[in-house]
């Protein structure tokens, strides 16, 4: 079994702190500059789970890159660099303490909240008579506050600018780069067979300009379906392929675990860890349209390290 990275503890030169995420370590160099790590963790109903997924954290770091720079004619990103297959260096911005998500169908969390009689998500009403997978006449939004431990919450756009979280004009802007970004995505994934169900989007500030930060358009923050048998799957009320992290989170339930208060995470088997590996290489494959290469499993922290210093040395 290859190694998963699920543990980085580097100390870079001008290193001020380190964040330890769900997925992602984050190095703070000097006042302007992080470098962001994504390691093999996986997490699903905001647990991280016990064991590492080897390439995963490759894979969301290529494809991230990928939409990042597909992207940046329509809000400027934090990207500088990624000075390795798991690596992306970029600006340092004071993030919004939002998640901007998009969703084009009902399905999810967003289906289970329908099933169980909500007629109103995140503040946005939702018609009567909708249908598990069924695509929205026009995308919604439905933010989430970032939580830093525990489970992120639903929040409207009414609460968010009662609260002060974001301006008027900022939440404005976002709303706008939201809708923008996902139409963007939507037609990338259609070139390549596959529609972007929902994903989510977070932005920062440095002084007035507003940064697209973090990933986009990953199994981690989006969920694609396959096209070309939606109609018909739907049609017969079936459920949709679909490429996203949704199938972990199914096996999860299936197993009795939905991150609840004293539920236990079913053992990952060696056969389980390699199966989910699988389906984020499918992912990255049918995404990007192009075939994953694996990067060297020899002596992967050193690697990592030595390409962040280098590219420390350059800038």
């Amino acid at each position: 079994m290859i190694e998963a990275i699920t543990k980085t503890d580097f100390n870079f030169p001008n290193q001020k702190s380190v964040y330890h995420g769900k997925v992602r370590d984050v190095y703070y160099i000097g006042e302007k500059l992080l470098v962001m790590v994504a390691s093999d963790r996986i997490s699903a109903f905001d647990v991280v789970l016990p064991e590492g997924i080897p390439y995963k954290g490759q894979i969301l770091n290529q494809i991230a890159s990928k939409f990042l720079d597909a992207t940046s004619d329509i809000v400027p990103n934090w990207k500088m660099a990624t000075p390795d297959p798991m690596v992306t260096a970029g600006h340092y911005c004071d993030a919004f303490p939002v998640e901007m998500i998009i969703r084009g169908y009902l399905t999810g969390s967003s289906w289970r909240t329908y099933k169980n009689g909500a007629r109103e998500i995140c503040g946005v009403p939702v018609a009567e008579g909708l249908r598990e997978h069924e695509r929205f006449p026009e995308p919604i939004i439905t933010p989430t506050t970032k939580a830093v431990e525990g489970h992120d919450e639903d929040i409207s756009k009414e609460e968010i600018i009662a609260q002060g979280l974001v301006s008027p004009d900022d939440y404005a802007k976002l709303e706008n780069y939201t809708k923008e970004l996902f139409k963007r995505g939507s037609e990338i994934a259609a070139e390549k067979g596959l529609i972007l169900v929902d994903t989510k989007y977070e932005f920062g500030k440095v002084g007035d300009q507003i940064y697209l930060i973090d990933e986009i358009h990953t199994p981690d923050s989006s969920r694609y379906f396959y096209a070309d048998k939606y109609e018909e799957r739907f049609a017969k009320g079936e459920q949709q392929k679909q490429l996203s992290k949704e199938f972990v989170r199914e096996w999860l339930m299936e197993n009795g675990f939905q991150g609840d208060k004293g539920q236990k995470v079913p053992e990952m088997t060696d056969e389980i860890v390699t199966m989910i590996s699988n389906r984020y290489i499918e992912l990255y494959e049918q995404v990007t349209g192009e075939k994953f290469v694996k990067s060297s499993a020899n002596k992967v922290l050193k690697r990592i390290e030595n390409n962040i210093n280098n590219f420390l040395e350059t800038i």
